[in-house]
């Protein structure tokens, strides 16, 4: 049975300018470097995996999180600890991490490659990228940002490396290929997938997640998130989000502190032969504001001698099936919210639905997602 395992846990500015700098920035010139000549005796592809890991692995970090269960009136004593990896995004201090690495987590330690260790806040995070960003005061001097490059033209079979902290073990290498591109990945707990992930086969294990994805130039293409496994470690298949997904989130996060995405106010969808179901509207939302029609309860009643019963009922007929959003055919909630998710709040989508047989065109101002 395969599981997607998300191995952060232990067991398992400021705008768009400020991370646009992060590519553009590299290790300084005190960073130290072998000679040509000192790599002289290493094969080609060694001397290039040398080159990347001195370049970025100063710029790796190991996340530790501790976190105390709790019920609806106790905290217990007995921590849960966990771990993972990240990246150092700017001389500010923002670090890049997954947000499952950090989830639920009351205290976060970031420990940079000179063994400082920090507390860390979390700024802002993302859970349908799973990915979060934290923020540290430790002096410019120890930090050393990655350089970010260009996820849009990876090509399968490419050389990539990965770089974090497998089970604790610091900084660690692993070397492999793109092995697919495009893969969606579930979001746990939730009907939504991650879009346009990369699958490689470098070896990933726990505490490898938050860490980045690097090319053969030392620059970042993605962060390291996930393995597909049958026995709970690496089986040869991991993924990354790609970059281009980490820049766009990224200065979000720093600047809100969440994704500002647009709502369409449907809480809730099933999938009928004839469309996607609407389910639930959220009261006040854009559609119901739109007219748009969710299941309705309508009381059923039935003679019983003298006495009359009245049973509430499930009117699923009466719902409205969405077909399309601005054309595209949706055939689940996360292609809906895919959609929706391509037009900025206060925007108008065009919904085509079909009603009591009929297909409708309807435009719907989008709200903002809370």
């Amino acid at each position: 049975m395969m599981r997607w395992l998300f191995g952060g846990l232990a067991t398992l500015m400021l705008s768009g300018t400020a991370f646009a700098q992060v590519g553009t920035v590299g290790p300084p010139a005190t960073a130290v470097r072998r000679s040509d000549q000192d790599l002289a005796r290493f094969s080609p592809e060694e001397r290039t995996a040398i080159r990347v890991y001195e370049r970025v692995n100063r710029s790796v970090v190991n996340i530790s999180t501790r976190s105390l269960p709790r019920d609806a009136f106790l905290v217990f004593d007995q921590a849960v600890e966990g771990a993972g990896s990240g990246s150092v995004l700017d001389l500010q201090g923002h670090i890049l991490t997954n947000h499952h690495v950090i989830n639920g987590a009351d205290e976060i330690r970031v420990t940079l490659y000179d063994g400082s260790s920090f507390p860390a806040a979390v700024v802002g995070s993302d859970p349908p990228n799973d990915i979060a960003v934290l923020k540290i005061d430790a002096p410019e001097t120890s930090l050393i940002p990655v350089a970010a490059g260009e996820s849009s033209d990876l090509r399968v079979g490419q050389r990539i490396y990965a770089i974090g902290n497998p089970f604790g073990l610091e900084r660690t290498m692993t070397e492999g290929i793109i092995s697919s591109l495009n893969r969606t990945l579930p979001v746990r707990g939730t009907e939504r997938t991650m879009k346009s992930i990369i699958q490689i086969d470098a070896a990933l294990n726990r505490g490898n997640s938050g860490g980045p994805l690097i090319d053969s130039r030392g620059e970042v293409v993605g962060m390291n998130t996930a393995i597909a496994s049958s026995v709970g470690e690496n089986s040869g298949v991991g993924f990354a989000i790609p970059i281009s997904t980490i820049r766009r989130v990224v200065p979000q996060l720093i600047e809100r502190g969440k994704v500002v995405r647009a709502d369409l106010g449907i809480e809730r969808t099933w999938s009928a032969p004839d469309g996607l179901g609407i389910a639930i509207l959220v009261p006040g939302g854009a559609a119901e504001k739109a007219g748009l029609r969710g299941v309705r309860v309508v009381v059923r009643q039935r003679r019983q001698g003298p006495f009359i019963y009245q049973t509430p009922v499930l009117d699923f007929d009466s719902a409205d099936r969405i077909l399309a959003i601005d054309g595209r055919r949706v055939a689940n909630f996360d292609e809906l919210l895919t959609a929706v998710e391509s037009h900025q709040p206060g925007e108008e989508a065009v919904v085509t639905i079909l009603r009591e047989g009929a297909a409708l065109d309807v435009p719907i101002t989008l709200g903002q997602e809370r």
